[in-house]
């Protein structure tokens, strides 16, 4: 399943996207938990709903074109952002950094979350917005002290990131956090895909365009450590909850490491796809 929450003229709807369509899952079944967390807390019971709601859906009553809404992040205001740092040998060195021996964890905030097709506002006083694609893990349920093997229990599915990071200001300290967590700088979605959609998260096509240009075009194998470590990692250091996501890192190709450095600016457009996730694209504009 493809997993959506979009904007209505009531507020967010809990929603699936099929075959460019979007369908409005609670007016298909009124029993259906109306939002992204409410359904992730239900659990498989939840998800068995869900898929039989997409089933049963009428195209004419049920469903409109994706390009007729509002698509906002799949989960609204999770718990948890937790991203990475230097996931990727190829990254770490082109940053002119070692790949680190343990995973290197900071936040971004609800608050830097924006949908596809969302605006990335540029505030005053940063001038190096850099892009970086990422695959995201969204968390399906509580999770503490869990095994390496068992991390895909607990995984609802993923999606597609772009860690914008004002590169000045997670310069002014050795902490990443305050370039990361700028308001509109975690563009996530389209959807949550569940994992039976994609089942190796260790094997995925990744990609970012910057104004039509590839930027970067890597691959998760890549990865130093992957998903099922690092649900695992995580949940020994904080319990893990429905919704929680974990941004997983970026690859080499990051605009700071150019020759010249590439930064996004005003009327740019980002793109970011991972090979059956689907494709991310937002605009930037001054605030």
């Amino acid at each position: 399943m493809k997993l959506i929450t979009y904007q209505s003229a009531n507020g967010p709807k809990l929603g699936a996207l099929s075959n460019d369509q979007v369908i409005d899952l609670c007016s298909v079944d009124s029993n259906l938990p109306t939002t992204m967390m409410d359904l992730l807390a239900a659990g498989e019971a939840g998800m068995t709903q869900a898929a039989a709601a997409i089933a049963n859906a009428d195209s004419a009553a049920h469903t409109q074109p994706v390009d007729q809404v509002t698509l906002l992040p799949p989960v609204l205001r999770p718990g948890k952002v937790i991203a990475l740092g230097r996931n990727y040998a190829a990254h770490a060195k082109e940053g002119g950094a070692e790949p680190p021996d343990y995973p290197m964890l900071f936040h971004k905030t609800a608050t830097s979350l924006i949908g596809a097709g969302g605006t990335v506002i540029i505030p005053a006083g940063t001038e190096r917005v850099d892009f970086e694609a990422e695959l995201a893990v969204i968390i399906g349920k509580v999770c503490k002290n869990i095994e390496e093997t068992d991390a895909f229990d607990y995984i609802a599915g993923y999606t597609v990131a772009n860690d914008i990071t004002a590169r000045d200001w997670q310069r002014l300290t050795t902490q990443f956090t305050a370039g990361k967590m700028v308001d509109t700088f975690g563009p996530l979605g389209p959807a949550l895909v569940t994992k039976d959609e994609a089942p190796d998260p260790s094997n995925l096509r990744i990609k970012s365009i910057l104004n039509g240009e590839v930027m970067q075009d890597g691959n998760t194998k890549m990865m130093i450590f992957s998903v099922p470590y690092l649900v695992s990692y995580i949940s020994k250091i904080s319990t893990l909850e429905p919704g929680d996501v974990i941004l997983t890192g970026t690859p080499e190709g990051v605009g700071y490491a150019r020759k010249p450095p590439v930064y996004m600016k005003d009327g740019d457009v980002i793109t970011i796809e991972i090979d059956g996730l689907g494709t991310l694209t937002n605009p930037l504009a001054d605030a």
